[in-house]
C-alpha cells in the first residue's frame, strides 16, 4: 500500500456520515478527531504487518525437537502437517503449577471456534511443559475439542524459543518450512522490558480479543483485573 495514494486521515474522518441520536456538537468534534487517529492506527497496523512479512529469513532450526501429543510422539516437522507455516503458542502450565495460567487459559479459549478457520491457512498448536496426561486432563476440563496440544517434556524447545532459563512463561513463535528447510520466522518479543511506565506488558497489536474488546469501553482493561479460571 503506497502512502502517496491514500487520502489524508482527516479528510476520510470528515467525510463520515455516521451520527447517533442526541449527540452533541462537542461529542461529534471529539469523535471525528478520534476517528482520524483510528484510521491512522489501522494504517500503522498495516505497515507493521507488511514489515513483518518482509523480514529476511530467520534462523534455521537445526535441532530435531521432540514433543508428545495426544496421539503419541511428534517432531517439530510433524507439527506442520501439510502446511508451510506453523504457529506454536507456549502456555503457562509447567509441572510445578497446580492449575493452568488463567490468562493463558482465557486466551486459548477464544480459539476453540476459530481454529478450523486458522488451520485453513497455517498449522497452529499449543505447547506446555507439563506431562501430556496433565495437558489432556486440563483440555477436557475446559471443554476444548479442537486444540492440538503437545508436551515439551524435555524442555529443549522451550529453552531455545521461549525462556533460556526454562521459566514457566508464555511464548508465541512462528516457523516456516520451505524447500525442506525449517526456519524461525517471528516471535512476540514484547514484554516487561519493553512496556511503558505503568503499563501491563503486552504485544501490539494485542492478539487477545478480550483486551481489544475492553479497550472499546469506558472501563477499559483496567490496572488490576485479570481473567479467572471460573466465576
Amino acid at each position: 500500500m503506497s502512502g502517496s495514494t491514500l487520502k489524508p486521515a482527516t479528510e476520510l474522518a470528515r467525510g463520515s456520515s455516521v451520527r447517533f441520536p442526541n449527540e452533541s456538537a462537542e461529542y461529534r468534534r471529539a469523535r471525528e478527531q478520534l476517528l482520524t487517529e483510528e484510521i491512522e492506527l489501522r494504517r500503522h497496523i498495516e505497515r507493521v504487518a507488511a514489515l513483518r512479512r518482509a523480514l529476511p529469513p530467520g534462523g534455521v532450526v537445526t535441532k530435531n525437537y521432540q514433543f508428545e501429543g495426544e496421539g503419541g510422539k511428534a517432531t517439530l516437522s510433524d507439527l506442520f502437517g501439510n502446511k508451510q507455516t506453523l504457529v506454536i503458542y507456549s502456555y503457562m502450565f509447567g509441572p510445578a503449577r497446580e492449575q493452568p495460567c488463567p490468562m493463558c487459559t482465557s486466551f486459548m479459549s477464544t480459539w476453540e471456534a476459530k481454529l478450523p478457520d486458522v488451520e485453513q491457512r497455517v498449522a497452529f498448536v499449543f505447547v506446555a511443559r507439563s506431562p501430556i496426561s496433565r495437558l489432556i486432563e486440563a483440555k477436557k476440563a475446559r471443554g476444548w475439542t479442537r486444540h492440538r496440544i503437545y508436551s515439551d517434556a524435555s524442555g529443549e524447545y522451550t529453552r531455545d524459543y521461549v525462556s533460556a532459563t526454562d521459566a514457566d512463561a508464555p511464548g508465541y513463535n512462528v516457523f516456516t518450512r520451505r524447500d525442506g528447510s525449517i526456519r524461525h520466522f517471528w516471535a512476540g518479543e514484547m514484554g516487561p522490558s519493553t512496556a511503558d511506565p505503568g503499563q501491563d506488558p503486552r504485544g501490539a497489536p494485542d492478539i487477545d480479543p478480550l483486551w481489544t474488546i475492553l479497550d472499546t469501553t469506558p472501563e477499559g482493561r483496567g490496572k488490576d483485573w485479570y481473567p479467572r479460571l471460573s466465576y
